[in-house]
């Protein structure tokens, strides 16, 4: 499935074949078939896989961590570090989104649950007088776009004369974590 994760982020969905693939992993498209039904059984498998390593990592990198801004900074961390070691993983959630319906549809369902509990931690920082008020669905949204439509989007980087190393996602991270603190500082 990696093979299958990799191929739709580097190349799209639409760019990939399952003979483009089969010949890849040295299997005949027959196999590929057998195991899944169809491409778009290898997309549901794909992006299925996806969200849960999505979850565990971030799940991983919040527990034990204070609430508030030690949250933030943990899972800011974790995905920038997704995005270097996995590229991949995000890659392939952006191509879907792309796809639109029922893709998209299907990713979203797949990852509500660690949406809403992103909207429930910065809302309850919030009330809590640890963020300033403000729209939680939009602060992730911001965030979400630059994780997965700047780290992950190696031709953007490129045509920003970039590439992602560890030195660039740092200074991304360093960049998103800037604008989250100036967006939910407190207001004293």
């Amino acid at each position: 499935m990696r093979a299958a994760t990799v191929a739709f982020a580097e190349r799209g969905v639409a760019g990939t074949s399952l003979d483009l693939l089969a010949a890849e992993l040295g299997v005949t498209k027959q196999t590929i078939l057998y195991h899944f039904g169809s491409k778009g059984g290898l997309i549901e498998a794909v992006l299925a896989r996806a969200a849960e390593d999505l979850a565990a990592e971030l799940e991983d990198a919040v527990t034990g961590v204070e609430a508030g801004w030690p949250s933030v900074q943990a899972v800011v961390r974790a995905s920038f570090g997704l995005a270097v070691r996995r590229p991949e993983l995000l890659g392939v959630l952006r191509e879907i989104a792309r796809l639109g319906s029922p893709w998209s549809e299907s990713a979203l369902d797949l990852l509500q649950p660690l949406v809403d509990r992103a909207i429930i931690a910065l809302e309850d920082g919030m009330d809590a007088g640890l963020f300033q008020f403000g729209d939680p669905r939009l602060i992730l949204v911001s965030a979400y776009a630059v994780v997965t439509g700047v780290v992950a989007d190696s031709e953007l980087l490129r045509a920003m004369g970039m590439r992602l190393d560890l030195r660039t996602a740092a200074g991304l991270r360093r960049t998103l974590l800037s604008f989250l603190g100036a967006v939910l500082a407190p207001t004293r």
